[in-house]
């Protein structure tokens, strides 16, 4: 049976992937970069994207979930992958054996069950101030720690997107951290925290936004390209006349007569109603939003665009700093709110 052609696609542009790790592996200095690839990939798919990196040069890779290391480890092998949550219990442990994957411990309970079934390398986060995930410096000495095979010593920044005071404090935290704690090597770095310059490198950088396109420090905008531009097509034209409302709660009123189309996407697919009042593009033209944004449909303005039909695809401005201006929402939420009906 033929599958019907999709009305939402989401391009990927792997070309600018690959550049943007290998940006930020660049900026990382003596360190190499790795890449969070949790959450498929910050939604853009993690059949396209973890080969991209991998053919980039990546040599470590994220996740969160135990459930995110298989289709991982279709495309990297499994001493690549640490798995960030840590083991919750007997069976995350005999899942880490069998696959190889890599827990990073969180917490002595993780350490015991690490222990318990057998040990053997594994990673080691230790929280610095973020008051997540990981050992506190109080439970550094504890002889549970000391009986890991610590690959990597992991914390995480709190507020490296800012110039914050926190950032210098939780490099002390760290610095003190690794003195006292046996282990190979040694990461601290987000995406932003790259741009905090060499002191924040140590041996790994882990970057997951910007790797997706996103900017989370203006020091690296002139680096990072856009990865993600969603596409719907118009699934139908139709006139208003002067007067005519558009959508729920009739939020737009047609001042003169005017041509609109129907869009092929809406909240469903993550793109949600603060996005009212943007636009979408035909080429460098704006075809502006009417009205409120439903589930899956989203009106537009077809005024300046006669030439565009039922079926013409629609691209969604989605470079992620100007996205984040126009609809309110996170960087980090612009990527994985998008939907799974889209063809990537």
């Amino acid at each position: 049976m033929k599958i019907p052609s999709p009305t939402l696609r989401l391009a990927i542009d792997c070309e600018a992937l690959a550049h943007n790790w290998r940006a930020l592996d660049r900026l990382s200095g003596e360190a190499r970069a790795g890449a969070a690839v949790k959450a498929d990939c910050y939604g853009l798919g993690v059949d396209i994207c973890v080969p991209v990196l991998r053919d980039a040069g990546c040599r470590n890779f994220f996740v969160a979930h135990w459930t995110e290391v298989l289709p991982v480890l279709e495309h990297v092998p499994a001493e690549q992958i640490a798995v960030l949550h840590g083991p919750l219990d007997e069976s995350d442990v005999a899942f880490a054996r069998e696959t190889g994957a890599l827990p990073v411990i969180d917490s002595l309970r993780q350490a015991r069950l690490w222990l318990d079934g057998g040990g053997g390398p594994c990673h080691l986060m230790v929280d610095s101030g973020i008051n997540r995930l990981g050992i506190s410096p109080q439970e550094i000495s504890d002889p549970l720690v000391e009986g890991l095979d610590i690959q990597v010593l992991l914390s995480h920044l709190a507020c490296a997107d800012e110039d914050s005071p926190m950032n210098a404090r939780q490099l002390e935290i760290f610095r003190d951290a690794i003195q006292r704690i046996e282990h190979k090597e040694a990461s601290l770095a987000n995406s932003a925290g790259i741009a905090l310059g060499g002191d924040y490198h140590f041996d790994l950088t882990r970057p997951g936004l910007a790797l997706y396109g996103g900017v989370p420090r203006e020091e690296l905008a002139e680096h990072i390209r856009q990865v993600a531009r969603p596409m719907a097509a118009i699934m139908q034209t139709r006139s208003l006349s002067a007067g005519d409302k558009v959508g729920y709660n009739a939020t737009f009123t047609a001042s003169t007569d005017m041509r609109v189309g129907v869009v092929s996407l809406g909240y469903a697919d993550g793109i949600l109603r603060s996005w009212a009042g943007g636009a979408f593009l035909s080429g460098d033209k704006p075809i502006p939003i009417l009205g409120k944004v439903s589930m899956d449909m989203i009106v537009v303005d077809l005024s300046g665009a006669p030439e565009l039909k039922e079926g013409a695809l629609l691209e969604l401005p989605y470079h992620l700093p100007d996205a984040h201006r126009q609809s309110s929402l996170s960087q980090y939420e612009l990527l994985t709110v998008l939907g799974n009906r889209f063809a990537r």
